[in-house]
């Protein structure tokens, strides 16, 4: 309520002679400043208080009476949750453990759903939604078990305590659960004689009386029951419990009364007689007296008004009882009534009813219009929007009923209207929404969501406003929506096509085929190659994995860069192997047919020869242009297949497609193709077998004319047949051999079935000492695998083992890459190769002990009958298999044993080699695969050690060779380039012939390539005449030409003095040498002003060509009587000018005065007067020096 002041005559009057008199005092004031100075607060008076404002409780009425209270199913509340009575405060952990738990446990307790966010200030806000029922045991719930529990403790004599626990505990158990708290005694070994109480409120109060009164009936002090009426205890115990405790310290009386919430009229006292018999009269002495002095009266107060009464924790009745002395009874919760006993003395009745109604009316309930479909959005992710009001009201309450268009407010009546007009503002807001759909391809989806969801937080953060929603991926849709005011979602939709349109340009994907073999080099060393690549052509290079069969590289970005990746990558391939590529052309009508259903038809032929790559023009380009890249033999044979396969698509091709299992299909194909290959010879028919892409794995299709293709068909038909007739047989296998077949997993038998149309062979268990195999299958499958395994029987009957001795610092260079080279010979050769274990360093040698009869010890003798040129164990490697195979298999290894040869190298281009920080080295050793040592440089050496496979010596040989005649030509380019030339030039031209800031010797030295030195000033002993030139010896001599033509215009110039009033000097110069720059560069000519202190001070000199001289003289002359002129104008008008303050008086001011200031009064000294500094004239500020071409002007700013 604001406060209104009415202004009559009379006062009118009195303000008027009150600001005369004001006016008149500072008059005085300002004539007698220096002998009476004004006191602070006259000076500087202070501004009036606020008036209190006035309020008048006032019972509601008009619309706020006809408010009816909410009826709906669903309810949503949102209530606070202070940092201090928060039960789990971890932030690390918000949202989840034991509280995110509890929360759960509510939510399925009472059917309501929960949702938590943290406020600024840490506490906890908590939306709740539901019906209504739901919604208050939710609250109830949270309240228990989310809020802090309060605790008290109550001191009893120690030997009290076994009273409280009673009986094996039960007295203690009966009193946690009568009064829902929990009761923590000490131990019998701890001294403290305090008992801790955690519970509600009402509970700590119940208990602690009950254990008082425990302690009371123990003591053996007397205890005395006073009978008091309950309504006349709150008198008794005084506002906030003051005067109980007040008669407790006067008289040392222990007084407990009951607590509200317990329904007991008796007041015991606890003490010494004496002093408990003064307690008890002075309590019955204010009970009579209350007795007979109170009356009552009853008011009507809404019930949902009650809570305001009674304030937090009862703070508002334990306020009104100070205040008043007058006591307020609530009805129960539980009670309908809504009737309100005040109790006091008759006079003090009605401020206590003012302060009632005062208390009811400061909350207030208000409503906002808004459609219930914007209420969610008004609530927020999470309740975000929401917890901003709640956060700087947390007393405001506020309710969203679904179904209707209306948000009720509950609250203080000053919060409830701020939190209105912000919830009005945001509704505005909202109805002013507009929403946008957006079509971005779902494949870009994930790109601009990020791959943990930075970029689209990043979008969200830069359009905050806006609301971006993207399909759920399940669905397929390609419409992204946005919502939010609408010059938002404009500047957001902007933004995001912009971010497409660069994804779209970015995700241009080309596919390079690459033989397998050559993927390695390709990605390079430690990935160098594919790095350097990727960086330089900016672009995203996908290679297959290791394991896989495609020889598919992926390259993605921009269209431009895509095609430069795929040059080099060529590139790499076409450098390493003899590589081809043929043309055919082939009509564009036939391309699809010839490609086949997802490429199988072109894949056949790819596979049969050798892996070959086919590439046929873009669909609708209307080329007929067909590329086969791969080895010259391959690629001739892929042609005329295609060729021919073209060739029968054009005349007459016919098509027939035949079933057969998966496992049959490798059968049928024949080791290395033998078996198809002979029904393609014998039909001319072409056969294509699914391959693991395809999704119908039993498909095969024949190709050609109709009478090949049925003849195909006939024999196709007949070995399938054949393998669909599943027979059981038997053989005789030696058990030596079987744990051959059955070892790491029974890999052997597993590789049989797969090349064998899934045969099944089983062996007899491990200690049987059985010799019988069965084998069941199709018949062919099954006579082919008995075949294969008396084949793997006489390898192993045949098998040998031979050594091969190679030093074991070898050992590891042979095996490569994680074994790579050892496991590739195992499966060329099909032996098995078992390296020694590595020798630990050698013991020092020690002499062998000498007997007293002269023979040397047994260990001696053994020395001596070692033999010295015999091998080392840990050197030798044994190899086993066929004995054929075993030597080609050793040859394989000695291959691998690294060969180390010489190169002569100049030792001057040794670190030249080696490169900075020895890179140039590095990539030598990378590009040719050995390890190149250079001798170190005191050795003065010339000879550079090669050490790798022979196969990569030469290579490496040919490389260094080249690289030392690249480095001995740069060296003979050095010693052309280090010709020297002289220059005699006076030293007065050197300024001249270097330019401002070295803009003419940079040009000379650019232009012509070479290195030019003047020389220093501050060394004596250089002479100060000679130019020093660098470079080609063509060079330096045009250098020289340049210079001495410059020279030849210097010498040409002449000096002319000229005076100027040195009192124009700085404007002809101008700010920062502008002005006088200018003038140079314009006539082409130097000028320069006489230095501070020089004899004449108007002597300006000019110096350049005769006739530039000239003009610049006569320009400087007639800017001189321009500027001339305004200098005397001013001059003249200095003598009408008042003198400086400093020139008026040299006296200080003495300033502003005032008495009784704040600062002049210390621990109570008499006031002082103080005085306030007056500005001091500021001083002349000191002339700065401008310095130009070795002359000097004073300028006087």
């Amino acid at each position: 309520m604001s406060s209104v002041a009415v202004l009559t005559q009379e006062s009118f009057a009195e303000h008027r002679s009150g600001l005369a008199q004001q006016q008149v005092k500072v008059t005085a004031l300002n004539s007698e400043e220096e002998n009476d100075p004004p006191t602070y607060k006259e000076a500087f008076p202070p501004l009036p208080e606020k008036a209190p404002c006035l309020e008048t409780a006032q019972e509601p009425s008009g619309p706020w009476s006809k408010i009816r209270p909410i009826k709906a199913s669903v309810i949503t509340q949102v209530f606070h949750v202070p940092l201090e009575e928060r039960k789990y405060k971890d932030m690390n952990q918000f949202g989840e453990g034991e509280q995110a738990k509890i929360c759960l446990d509510i939510m399925q307790k009472t059917g309501a759903h929960l949702e938590l966010s943290l406020a600024k200030d840490q506490g906890l806000s908590i939306m709740v939604s539901g019906k209504l029922e739901a919604v208050m045991k939710a609250r109830k719930e949270i309240v228990a078990r989310l809020q802090t529990q309060a605790s008290a403790t109550v001191a009893i004599p120690k030997e009290h305590h076994r009273f409280v626990i009673g009986k094996n505990g039960e007295k203690l158990q009966d009193l946690e659960l009568k009064t829902a708290t929990k009761i923590q005694i000490p131990r019998p070994d701890d001294p403290s004689n305090q008992i801790k109480i955690t519970g509600t409120k009402e509970g700590i109060e119940k208990a602690r009386h009950e254990i008082l009164l425990i302690s009371a009936e123990q003591d053996k002090r007397a205890v005395e029951r006073l009978d008091v009426e309950k309504v006349y205890h709150p008198f008794i115990a005084g506002p906030y419990n003051k005067l109980v405790s007040e008669l407790m310290q006067e008289t040392g009386t222990r007084i407990n009364i009951p607590p509200p919430s317990v329904n007991k009229t008796e007041i015991v006292f606890t003490g010494e007689k004496e002093q408990l018999a003064q307690a008890v009269a002075r309590v019955k002495k204010i009970y009579e007296e209350k007795k007979k002095k109170t009356t009552t009266i009853a008011v009507e107060v809404k019930k949902s008004q009650h809570k305001y009464v009674i304030g937090p924790k009862g703070n508002s009745l334990q306020e009104i009882l100070e205040k008043t002395g007058v006591s307020v009874e609530i009805p129960p919760t539980d009670s309908s009534s809504e009737t309100v006993i005040l109790r006091g003395e008759p006079e003090k009745l009605g401020q206590a009813l003012t302060e009632v109604y005062a208390k009811a009316n400061s909350f207030t309930v208000s409503s906002v219009s808004a459609p219930s479909w914007l209420h969610r959005f008004i609530i927020g992710k999470k309740g975000q929007n929401l917890a901003k009001i709640t956060q700087q009201m947390p007393k405001v309450h506020i309710e969203f009923t679904e179904g209707e268009d209306k948000i009720t407010l509950e609250g203080p009546t000053e919060d409830v209207n701020v939190a209105q007009e912000q919830i009005e503002v945001m509704v505005k807001d909202l109805e002013n929404e507009r929403t946008k759909d957006l079509i971005i391809e779902q494949k870009f989806h994930r790109t601009i969501i990020g791959q943990k969801g930075e970029r689209i937080r990043e979008i969200r953060e830069k359009f905050p406003e806006v609301i971006i929603n993207f399909p759920d991926p399940a669905h397929k849709s390609d419409i992204v929506q946005l919502r939010g005011p609408k010059n938002e979602v404009e500047k957001c939709t902007k933004y995001m096509q912009k971010m497409v349109a660069d994804l779209v340009e970015n995700s241009f994907s080309i596919s390079v085929p690459i033989f397998k073999q050559f993927h390695k080099n390709i990605i390079g060393k430690g990935g160098a190659n594919i790095k350097k690549i990727r960086e330089e052509s900016n672009t995203k290079i996908d290679l297959p994995a290791e394991n896989s069969n495609s020889e598919t590289i992926v390259i993605t970005g921009k269209r431009a860069n895509c095609e430069a990746a795929r040059h080099r990558i060529l590139a790499i391939q076409k450098e390493l192997a003899n590589i081809t590529e043929v043309e055919v052309s082939i009509p564009s009508k036939l391309h699809n047919s010839l490609i086949g259903t997802k490429g199988r038809f072109i894949r056949s032929i790819m596979e049969e020869c050798g892996g070959v790559h086919i590439h046929f023009p873009t669909e609708g380009s209307g080329s007929d242009t067909v590329t086969i890249r791969g080895p010259a033999q391959d690629v001739e044979k892929a042609k005329k297949q295609l060729l021919h396969l073209a060739e029968e698509k054009q005349t007459k091709s016919y098509t027939v497609d035949l079933r057969a299992k998966p496992e049959y299909h490798k059968f049928l194909i024949g080791k290395g193709g033998g078996n198809i290959r002979k029904v393609r010879d014998n039909t001319g028919a072409r056969i294509i077998f699914p391959t693991s892409e395809d999704k119908d794995q039993e498909l095969i299709t024949i190709m050609g004319t109709e009478e090949a293709v049925k003849e195909a068909q006939k024999e196709l038909e007949a070995l399938i047949k054949n393998l669909d007739n599943v027979v059981e047989d038997s053989m005789v296998v030696d058990p030596k051999h079987h744990r051959h077949f059955v070892i790491r997993r029974g890999q052997v038998l597993r590789e049989i079935a797969d090349e064998y149309g899934g045969v099944m062979v089983s062996f007899p268990r491990s200690g049987t000492q059985s010799d019988k195999v069965t084998l069941k299958g199709a018949k062919d499958c099954v006579e082919a695998a008995k075949k294969r395994i008396q084949e793997i029987i006489e390898d192993l009957e045949a098998q040998v083992t031979i050594e091969c001795t190679i030093p074991q610092k070898f050992h590891r260079s042979i095996m490569g890459p994680k074994g790579s080279r050892i496991q590739q010979i195992t499966r060329d050769y099909g032996v098995q190769i078992k390296f020694p274990d590595r020798e630990e360093t050698p013991a020092p040698v020690v002499e062998p002990a000498v007997q007293e009869n002269g023979e040397e010890s047994g260990e001696g003798k053994e020395g001596k009958d070692t033999d010295p040129s015999s091998p080392k164990k840990c050197d030798i490697i044994i190899i086993s298999g066929r004995r054929e195979k075993c030597e080609a298999a050793k040859e394989a290894l000695q291959a691998l044993v690294p060969v180390t040869i010489e190169v002569e190298v100049p030792f001057d281009l040794h670190r030249y080699i080696i490169g900075q920080k020895g890179s140039g080295i590095r990539k030598m050793m990378d590009e040719f695969e050995v390890n190149i040592q250079v001798p170190a440089p005191e050795l003065q050496s010339d000879i550079i050690t090669i050490t790798g496979l022979a196969t990569n010596l030469d290579r490496a040989k040919v490389g260094l060779l080249e690289r030392v005649k690249e480095l001995q030509a740069e060296q003979e380019d050095r010693a052309l380039r280090s010709f020297k030339l002289t220059v005699t030039v006076d030293p007065k031209y050197h300024p001249k012939i270097i330019g401002r800031k070295g803009a003419v010797i940079t040009q000379i030295r650019t232009e012509h390539e070479v290195n030019i030195q003047f020389p220093d000033k501050d060394d004596e002993s250089q002479a100060q005449d000679q130019i020093t030139i660098t470079g080609y010896e063509k060079n330096a001599e045009a250098a020289r030409d340049a210079i001495m033509k410059i020279v030849g215009e210097l010498e040409q110039m002449v000096s002319e003095d000229v005076t100027l009033d040195h009192r124009v000097h700085a404007r002809i110069i101008g700010a920062r040498g502008k002005a006088i720059r200018k003038i140079m560069d314009e006539f082409k000519v130097d000028i320069r002003f006489p230095q501070s202190g020089a004899p004449d001070p108007n002597c300006v000199t000019v110096t350049g060509l005769p006739e530039n001289v000239e003009e610049a003289i006569d320009h400087i002359l007639n800017l001189e009587e321009e500027y001339l002129a305004d200098v005397v104008d001013n001059e003249a008008m200095q003598v009408y000018m008042k003198p400086s303050s400093h020139e008026e008086s040299k006296a200080p001011s003495k300033g502003f005065v005032v008495r009784d200031a704040p600062w002049a009064t210390v621990n109570n000294e008499k006031p002082q007067e103080c005085r306030v500094p007056a500005m001091q004239s500021q001083p002349a500020t000191k002339p700065r020096c401008w310095k130009w071409m070795g002359g000097v002007s004073w300028l006087p700013w």
